[in-house]
C-alpha cells in the first residue's frame, strides 16, 4: 500500500497501541492534541483521513467539523468517543463527520476505512475486533468471561452467594418482569444487568442505559423519553428517548433511587402501560421495553424518607437481585484476581504470572470496600510493576509501602496452567514479551508529557522519549525501566545501542 498519512486529534495514549501496524502498513502517522494544532497540521500536509475524539479538555470534534465546512477539500473526519450519544452522533454527521464510532478501537476498523487499505492484511497480534460499528457500548469489566451461558458473558465466581444471584438470573432472564439489582458500589451491577440482557430472548435487539444521577430533573426527562421540536429553549429538532431507543430490547436505569419524585409518575406509568408522551408531545408513543434498574441504597429507606414512590418501589422490584460484597465471597477472590490479571497480562504482551504467597495472604484477608472494581484496578497496576512475575504484596502499591526488586519465591498459579509455570512455556512466553509493548509505554508516556505537546510527533521520538524518561525515572536502572516499559532488558539495551550509534546521548 502507498505511503499515506492519517492525523489523530487525540491522546497518544489512546491510539499507541496501533503505532508499530500503521509502520507494517506503510502509514504515516501524526497526533494533535488541540483545534490549532490539528489545523496546522492538515495546512502544513493534508492527511488522507482524520480521526478525532470527540472531547479532549476543550477542544470539541464538532469544532473541528465546524473549521471543515468552511474549507473545501477538507480530509474525511471520524469521531471517536467512550461515551456516546445519539444527540452528539447526530449533531457531528450533521456537521459532516464520515462516521461516528464508539471505542474501543480496532484495526481491522481502522484498516477498512483508510482508502486502500481493504487490500492490506491486519500484521500479526494486532488487537482483536471489539464491539462493530455501532454497536453498544462496552461496560466496564468486572468479571466478564467468554462462558456461552449468556451468549458471551459470564459472571466470574464460585462462592454459593454468588452462584444463587446466577440462578435466579437465569431463571427470570426470558421473562419481561423488571428487576431491581441491589449493592454495594464496584460489585457488578451494570454487569449482572448485560447479563440478563445477554441471556434472554431479547439478546440481539438494543442494550440501553442510563445513569439517572447525572443528570437534573428536566434534562433526565428528556433523555429518557426524548422531546419534540420546539418543546423548550435549544430543542431545534425531535429526539428520540432511551426508552423509543431500546425498544425491542432492555433498558437499564442505573442509579434509580436518585430519580427526582416527578418523573417518578411518569415512569410508573411507563412500566404499566407501556406507553408515554414526549416531552412537548400530544402523541403517545408505544415501546416494546424490558426495564432493569441498579441502587446502591436501601430502597425502603428511600420510600420510608417519602424520597421515593411506594407503587414504583413495588413494581420495580418483581424480582430482587441482591449482589454480594466481595469482602463475603472468600475463595472467589484470588479467582476473579487470576482473571484479571490474565485479561491485563495479554493486554500488556506479558508471560504468564502468577502470584507469591504474601500477595494471596493480603488478598484474601483485605476488606475491599470497592469491591470488584477495586480489585481489578489493582490487578492492573499489579501487573505492569510486576514483569515477568510472580506478583508480590508491594506490586499493590498499597499506602505507606514503596516497590523495589524482590527475589523470587514460592508463588501459586493461575488454574489454567496446572501449577507453576515450566521453563519451556516461560522460554515461550519471554520471546513474545520481547517486542515493544505500545499499551505500557503508553502509560508511561501519558503519565510523563509528550514532547511537543500540540506538535505531531514521529513515531521513532515518541517511542525514544519513553525510554529516555523511564531511565529518568529509574535513575538509570535498567532493569527496572524495562519493566516500567513492558519490555525486555534485552530490547531496552539494544534500543540504547541504536541510538549511540546515531550519535543520539542516551544514558
Amino acid at each position: 500500500m502507498a505511503e499515506k498519512t492519517i492525523l489523530f486529534v487525540a491522546p497518544a495514549q489512546a491510539v499507541t497501541t496501533f503505532f508499530p501496524f500503521f509502520k507494517d502498513a506503510g502509514l504515516a502517522v501524526g497526533i494533535v492534541d488541540s483545534l490549532p494544532a490539528a489545523l496546522a497540521a492538515i495546512r502544513k500536509s493534508p492527511p488522507c483521513l482524520i480521526f478525532s475524539q470527540a472531547k479532549i479538555g476543550v477542544y470539541t470534534a464538532e469544532a473541528l467539523l465546524g473549521e471543515a465546512q468552511k474549507e473545501p477539500g477538507f480530509p474525511p473526519v471520524i469521531v471517536f468517543t467512550d461515551r456516546g450519544t445519539a444527540s452528539e452522533a447526530a449533531r457531528c454527521l450533521e456537521l459532516g463527520a464520515k462516521d461516528y464510532w464508539l471505542e474501543p478501537l480496532t484495526w481491522e476498523k481502522i484498516l477498512a476505512v483508510v482508502p486502500g487499505g481493504e487490500t492490506a492484511a491486519p500484521p500479526p497480534g494486532a488487537p482483536a475486533p471489539g464491539p462493530g460499528h455501532g454497536a453498544p457500548h462496552a461496560a466496564p469489566d468486572v468479571g466478564q468471561t467468554g462462558d456461552a451461558a449468556g451468549k458471551g458473558f459470564a459472571i466470574v465466581g464460585e462462592h454459593p452467594l454468588i452462584r444463587r444471584v446466577l440462578g435466579l438470573a437465569r431463571q427470570v432472564a426470558r421473562s419481561k418482569a423488571t428487576v431491581l439489582i441491589s449493592g454495594e458500589s464496584g460489585t457488578g451491577k451494570e454487569m449482572f444487568a448485560r447479563y440478563l440482557h445477554a441471556c434472554s430472548d431479547r439478546a440481539d435487539g438494543p442494550f440501553v442505559a442510563i445513569n439517572c444521577a447525572a443528570l437534573p430533573e428536566h434534562l433526565l426527562e428528556s433523555e429518557l423519553f426524548g422531546h419534540e421540536k420546539g418543546a423548550f429553549t435549544g430543542a431545534i429538532a425531535r429526539k428520540l428517548g432511551k426508552f423509543e431507543l431500546a425498544s425491542g430490547g432492555t433498558l437499564l436505569l442505573d442509579e434509580i433511587s436518585e430519580m427526582d419524585l416527578g418523573l417518578q409518575a411518569k415512569l410508573l406509568r411507563v412500566l404499566q402501560e407501556s406507553e408515554f408522551d414526549r416531552v412537548g408531545g400530544t402523541e403517545t408513543v408505544h415501546v416494546d421495553v424490558r426495564v432493569l434498574a441498579t441502587t446502591n441504597r436501601r430502597m425502603e429507606d428511600a420510600v420510608g424518607e417519602g424520597k421515593f414512590r411506594q407503587d414504583l418501589y413495588y413494581r420495580l422490584n418483581v424480582i430482587p437481585l441482591k449482589l454480594p460484597p466481595l469482602r463475603e465471597r472468600g475463595e472467589d477472590v484470588p479467582r476473579l484476581a487470576l482473571y484479571f490479571v490474565d485479561k491485563y497480562r495479554k493486554a500488556y504482551n506479558l508471560p504468564r504470572l502468577s502470584f507469591a504467597a504474601d500477595a494471596r495472604e493480603w488478598l484474601l484477608g483485605y476488606d475491599w470496600p470497592g469491591n470488584v472494581r477495586e480489585l481489578q484496578n489493582l490487578m492492573e497496576r499489579a501487573v505492569l510493576l510486576a514483569g515477568s512475575g510472580p506478583i508480590r504484596k508491594s506490586h499493590f502499591l498499597l499506602d505507606g509501602e514503596g516497590w523495589q526488586e524482590q527475589a523470587p519465591e514460592e508463588a501459586f498459579a493461575a488454574p489454567d496452567s496446572g501449577g507453576a509455570v515450566s521453563a519451556e512455556d516461560a522460554a515461550g512466553e519471554d520471546a513474545a514479551g520481547d517486542a515493544f509493548d505500545q499499551a505500557a509505554a503508553a502509560r508511561l508516556f501519558a503519565a510523563e508529557g509528550a514532547p511537543g505537546t500540540g506538535e505531531v510527533v514521529p513515531l521513532d521520538v515518541m517511542e525514544r522519549h519513553m525510554i529516555i524518561k523511564s531511565l529518568d525515572r529509574t535513575e538509570g536502572n535498567r532493569t527496572q525501566a524495562a519493566q516500567l516499559l513492558g519490555i525486555s532488558v534485552r530490547t531496552l539495551r539494544n534500543k540504547l545501542n541504536e541510538y549511540r550509534k546515531l550519535g543520539i546521548d542516551v544514558p
